[in-house]
């Protein structure tokens, strides 16, 4: 099944993806990437989304980028920027300690693990959660962040009307059953990520802090693995059975750019390297980088796709 075009299905929500968005605009279609992108996506087994922006040309590439899809662990994002609202509003220090308790435990992430009583520091759990995507440690700062009602209520009021928090908050339970954890759309979430490398959410040194945590990613067996791991990133990926996605700040030598890939309702629900989803990733990213570095001398080293989780 070839990836799906933006529609209205009445009646049927899962399908009603077509979605006035906020966000970055495109001055003019890269052709070329386009169709190059478009050439790759036949023949997919689900749903894509596909927005990229080169911020120094101001061309880009939208297939399907204002459409619903799950975050997955993208949601962690909007998570991040919610607890810096509350820092910044002073209800939560920066420098707080918190007292893990093991009614919190969710998983056997490093988080889920630690014994009743440990200390942690409220930097540490966003590092945890941004960088390993620690699942225990980021249910515990989107409570400590106001919880998904305060979190939507940001987004609403920075004009983004699509990107919600659905778990645990109170009104989302069918969004939830459609989307999972979070739901966004391409661009919004690549508009999110561009804001906050621009030092436009929450303020500058939040911003600042908040784009140096998400430059720390040990999951990097995608679309960070066609990039030269000289060239610095910022990034946040997620996965779920059906559904795949990634965002990612380049800074690329001959201009920077933002991307945002996310699938949904895909056949192949193996978790496995080869998954079709994370295939995809993998090659859409490589696909974009060649298109804006073609004279960059670079590839990832024989052997290292074995290095990757």
């Amino acid at each position: 099944m070839k990836y799906l075009l933006t529609i209205f299905c009445l009646g049927f929500p899962n399908m009603l993806i077509a979605q006035t968005s906020a966000g970055i605009r495109i001055k003019k279609e890269d052709k070329v990437l386009s169709r190059n992108i478009k050439k790759e996506l036949e023949g997919f087994n689900g749903e894509v989304g596909v927005f990229v922006y080169n911020t120094r040309t101001r061309k880009g590439v939208e297939i399907n980028a204002d459409s619903i899809f799950p975050t997955a662990s993208m949601v962690k994002v909007p998570i991040l920027v919610g607890v810096f609202d509350q820092v910044s509003n002073g209800k939560l220090p920066y420098d707080t300690v918190l007292t893990y308790k093991n009614s919190l435990h969710y998983d056997n992430g490093i988080v889920g693990s630690l014994r009743d009583s440990a200390q942690v520091p409220l930097s540490y759990l966003m590092h945890l959660m941004t960088s390993l995507s620690d699942n225990t440690g980021s249910l515990w700062l989107q409570s400590l962040a106001g919880g998904g009602k305060q979190i939507n209520a940001w987004l609403e009021g920075q004009g983004f009307p699509v990107t919600r928090v659905n778990s645990r908050t109170p009104g989302r339970e069918t969004a939830q059953r459609l989307y999972g954890w979070g739901q966004t759309s391409p661009r919004e979430m690549a508009t999110l990520l561009y804001k906050i490398r621009e030092g436009n959410v929450i303020d500058a040194a939040s911003s600042e802090r908040m784009y140096r945590f998400l430059r720390r990613q040990f999951w990097d067996g995608q679309g960070l693995s066609q990039i030269p791991p000289s060239i610095s990133v910022a990034a946040k990926n997620g996965a779920v059975n059906q559904a795949k996605s990634e965002v990612v700040f380049v800074h690329a030598p001959h201009g920077e750019y933002v991307y945002c890939i996310a699938t949904k309702n895909q056949a192949d629900q193996r978790w496995k390297a080869d998954n079709e989803g994370y295939a995809l990733l993998t090659r859409l990213s490589r696909i974009i980088w060649s298109h804006f570095e073609p004279k960059y001398r670079w590839k990832p080293a024989p052997g290292m796709e074995k290095l990757h989780y």
